[in-house]
């Protein structure tokens, strides 16, 4: 796969959510939205703001998506990406988060990531603000797509007694 197709794909995959809904309870509230709240993260000292995978702020944590319609869609290229604190699911592709460090407007990722059996790294900013991220992809010329966070799927009802 070339390089241009798997960037297409990566893009594609980064799709767009719902505005309504929320993550299910194991996932992070929504920001406090107080002027305190919107004020910019101060500057840590140098070596101190990086993070590893799995610990700090989790406003990136979920499902996003370039087109809410794409919410919907549990496979294929027009569906929504994933999102933990260690790993970044798209299209074709699975990255690993290796490193994670807060920088003024949000967090830069390096990922780990294979597709298609072919492995790449990717340097990653994601900037959250409500229900919209800017991801900007750091080493493709600072690509940014912009995402809607999708709502939590639809729990599964519950079985009934059995006759």
């Amino acid at each position: 796969m070339t390089a241009n197709r798997l960037a297409l794909l990566a893009v594609l995959a980064l799709a767009a959510c719902g505005q309504a809904g929320t993550n299910p309870p194991t996932d992070p509230a929504a920001p406090i939205d107080t002027p305190e709240a919107q004020a910019p993260a101060p500057t840590p000292p140098p070596g101190v703001g990086s993070i590893m995978p799995g610990s700090g702020p989790q406003t990136f944590v979920g499902r996003w998506a370039a087109n809410a319609a794409w919410c919907a869609n549990p496979q294929g290229a027009e569906r929504p990406i994933e999102i933990t604190t260690t790993r970044f699911e798209g299209y074709e592709n699975s990255c690993g988060i290796l490193s994670i460090t807060q920088v003024a407007d949000g967090y830069q990722a390096a990922l780990g990531c294979a597709a298609e059996g072919q492995t790449s790294s990717e340097r990653i900013r994601m900037a959250v603000q409500g229900d919209g991220m800017r991801l900007t992809w750091l080493n493709r010329n600072n690509a940014v797509v912009s995402l809607v966070r999708c709502p939590a799927p639809a729990a599964a009802p519950a079985a009934g007694p059995i006759p």
